[in-house]
């Protein structure tokens, strides 16, 4: 209790810090200007159809809000008599939320984790059952919660080892916050004996699978798919190097620039992350000399460089249409993003040395042939190992064609998780 106080203690004398640091968020992106009350805990009070007493769920930006979308639409089904509130905590991951779901569910920015904020929040929604998601871990939070009695579960559990060593050095505060939990759903058996490791109840863990296997093509993303292909020459191929971070862009137009001189019919779409780098990203494609277009422009693509995807909730659209995927965050220390997506339309992937946010996911595409991971040797020049494993999948259809199909049947093999997790919810509200 003592950890937890001073945690409280600590976080309300840092909440001028913490909003002074959003609003400056909101030079570049003013929805964490215009929606601060949310953070705050000013819930937006629960309309009519929707109500209190229901289920929310924290999905904490765009790739969670994806990953949980089929066990949402079970939810929605199981649960059509309760309100369910979706929450999350950065501007996409809210657009996405609102793209996929509309007026179906509630949704807001998940309040700051300090004591006031907290308890307004939870007392304008009084829910019966909060979801947390993967190391979503808000102590504060999860202790006035236990207190309340509302049942808790956190699923698709992962915790690295980097993350449990971290943890470690504070469980004081995260091992209560881990045995409030009702149960914890882990996606893998390593996740589960890290999680263990760091004190949670043996009998209140177990592995459910990865949420992430349970992805589909959905009506929307096939008619999305329709308008993108009509943008595009049917004559070119496409590379597609997504959800790029800072410095990822610098890799791939180094390496597209000697692919350009094998294949000059080649096309390298462009997804960055954060919508706060479409314009940046734009610039450093012109100063270095290449022919762009912009999705945003809704112009037809047709001798062009690059083309930037700089629109929210196409990127699972944009793979149907690529002949290879890159995707970005894995060169440097981000963790990487999530494969299974390219992978559930058969695309050949690379990926750089760093996919520790996907360990688990990574491993089982390796041992099946489904992805091609980049050395981490630091002597070795990226942008050319990129340069060969994207020429290597041009000259090779064969080769290309294995490793998509490869790739495709570890997510056919893995899905399930959320059945798994909505039957643990079926317990946990009966």
């Amino acid at each position: 209790m003592l950890a937890l106080l001073i945690y409280r203690i600590l976080l309300l004398l840092l909440l001028p810090l913490l909003l002074l640091t959003l609003l400056l968020r909101s030079i570049t992106n003013r929805q964490y200007r215009q929606r601060l009350s949310e953070r705050l805990g000013f819930f937006p009070y629960p309309s009519p159809e929707h109500g209190k007493g229901g289920i929310v769920i924290h999905a904490a930006s765009v790739g969670e809000v994806i990953a949980l979308t089929p066990f949402v639409e079970q939810l929605l089904s199981k649960y059509s008599h309760l309100p369910i509130t979706i929450t999350t905590f950065t501007p996409t991951g809210s657009a996405q939320v609102i793209k996929q779901f509309g007026n179906r569910v509630q949704h807001a920015f998940l309040p700051l984790d300090v004591l006031p904020c907290t308890q307004l929040f939870l007392a304008r929604l009084q829910p019966k059952l909060i979801i947390f998601m993967e190391t979503e871990l808000w102590p504060n939070l999860i202790n006035q919660c236990a207190n309340k009695k509302i049942k808790l579960l956190l699923i698709n559990g992962r915790l690295s080892t980097k993350s449990m060593q971290s943890y470690q050095k504070v469980s004081a505060l995260i091992k209560p916050s881990l045995n409030h939990f009702d149960q914890i759903l882990c996606q893998s058996q390593d996740n589960l004996a890290h999680f263990l490791q760091l004190g949670a109840h043996t009998e209140r863990c177990q592995m459910s699978g990865n949420l992430k296997f349970d992805i589909s093509v959905s009506d929307s993303t096939f008619e999305k798919q329709t308008t993108l292909a009509r943008l595009l020459p049917k004559h070119r191929t496409l590379w597609l190097v997504a959800s790029t971070h800072q410095g990822d862009e610098e890799l791939a137009l180094n390496a597209f620039t000697t692919i350009k001189k094998h294949f000059p019919s080649v096309l390298l779409v462009l997804v960055p992350r954060h919508p706060e780098r479409f314009s940046s990203v734009a610039k450093l494609c012109a100063n270095q000399g290449f022919t762009l277009t912009k999705r945003s422009e809704n112009t037809q693509v047709t001798e062009q460089d690059i083309w930037l995807l700089d629109t929210l909730g196409e990127l699972m659209a944009a793979y149907a249409l690529a002949d290879i995927v890159t995707m970005g965050g894995s060169f440097s220390q981000i963790g990487g993003h999530n494969p299974l997506e390219p992978a559930l339309f058969k695309k050949p992937i690379i990926v750089g040395h760093d996919m520790s946010n996907f360990t688990e996911v990574l491993q089982q595409l390796l041992d099946n042939q489904g992805i091609v991971q980049l050395a981490a040797d630091s002597n070795s020049d990226v942008s050319q190992l990129l340069c060969e494993a994207v020429v290597n999948l041009l000259e090779n259809d064969a080769v290309a064609s294995e490793l998509g199909s490869n790739a495709h049947q570890v997510v056919l093999s893995n899905q399930g998780a959320s059945a798994r997790t909505l039957a643990q919810v079926q317990e946990l509200i009966s």
